[in-house]
């Protein structure tokens, strides 16, 4: 008998009760993802290396209560309703001001206190063409975290032939502001296995968006040639992140938003990531207009993931598809006003690879 394409399991319960479940997707070219409905949570992602041997290529923990402790940040999770920074946690929609919660800094991050990766969502299994799937749903209510509007949310992992396709769906009964993404940790030599820095790395991208204190946007949309950032052919990730540069420093590393060189609404390869030893590729497809690359820069070393292993500084990388940070207090950006009637949707795809050697 042929394993199951789709696998149910208990991976604990919140302190209220409340049980969290983890659904194991197998697909082709030995990709398998396991994902918890706490958060919508990618716990692992397992990819064949150049020989054949599989390993598991995300940061997390083994067990819910990893995810549940104020260390982790954001490992694998969906990020909502505002995925990045919100510049002093207020924006003004229609002539009204919203303020929402200040918890980076006063700025708003990720969606504040209590976002969406820290609630359990509805799962359903489906069966596609393609191949498994699991559709996630959320209600956030008008006024959580300061947001107007409710909004009803989807989210569809599906294991496709060598990727992983997320969509997300969004719907609101008032006008709000929408900015989804997953925050997956990668690290292509294996989870553990020390630094991505030696990973190499390309993005489709001739301009970024520079920050200031606090990692806000300035509003400038600025070129990458002759910086640090200019990714525009494959680069070694620790070639140039202790630069002597501005933009590196508010950071401690990368972790900027690119304004991708994409030309239409279907997902437009923006990214390719090779790892060191592995051989393993990651290339990312997006609908998106900006992808944020972050080099784990607030990774310490005292954190203990999967195995008890500690997580170094820099031992993994972001790749977060996306609208421009702070696009609330930026007119000049593409907008993320979802109004009623209107269907909010985007799609990214994490296709895998090897590297013949």
């Amino acid at each position: 008998m042929s394993e199951p394409q789709i696998e149910k399991s208990p991976f604990g319960r919140l302190p209220d009760g409340t049980s969290v479940d983890l659904y194991t997707l197998r697909g082709g070219a030995g990709l398998t993802a396991a994902i918890a409905t706490y958060g919508g949570t990618i716990v692992s992602l397992r990819v064949p290396d150049a020989a054949g041997n599989p390993a598991d290529v995300v940061l997390g923990f083994d067990g819910l209560e990893g995810y549940l402790g104020k260390g982790n940040p954001y490992f694998g999770a969906i990020i909502g309703r505002y995925g990045n920074r919100i510049a002093r946690g207020r924006f003004t929609l229609d002539g009204r001001e919203h303020v929402l919660a200040g918890n980076d800094g006063g700025n708003h991050l990720h969606g504040g206190l209590r976002s969406f990766d820290k609630v359990v969502w509805a799962a359903r299994p489906l069966t596609a063409a393609a191949g498994p799937a699991l559709q996630l749903s959320h209600t956030s209510a008008d006024g959580e975290e300061g947001y107007p509007g409710k909004l009803s949310v989807s989210v569809t992992y599906t294991l496709e032939a060598g990727a992983l396709r997320i969509d997300y769906a969004a719907t609101t009964d008032g006008p709000t502001h929408c900015n989804l993404t997953n925050h997956a940790y990668f690290n292509l030599d294996g989870e553990g296995s020390g630094t991505i820095l030696d990973h190499r790395l390309m993005i489709r991208a001739a301009r970024f968006t520079p920050v200031g204190p606090g990692l806000i946007p300035t509003g400038e949309i600025r070129s990458v040639e002759g910086t640090p950032l200019d990714f525009r052919t494959a680069t070694r990730i620790g070639d140039r992140i202790d630069a002597d540069d501005p933009q590196l420093g508010f950071a401690g590393g990368y972790d900027h938003n690119w304004v991708l060189d994409r030309t239409g609404p279907s997902p437009w390869f923006c990214a390719r990531l090779v790892g060191a030893r592995s051989g393993r590729i990651l290339e990312v497809l997006t609908t998106e207009p900006g992808v944020q690359f972050y080099s784990g820069n607030f990774l310490d070393g005292t954190l203990r993931g999967k195995g008890g292993k500690l997580y170094p500084r820099r031992g993994a990388l972001c790749l977060e598809t996306q609208h421009f940070p702070d696009t609330p207090n930026h007119p000049e950006f593409p907008s993320t006003v979802l109004r009623p009637g209107q269907k909010y949707a985007t799609s990214t795809i994490l296709r895998f690879s090897v590297e013949r050697r």
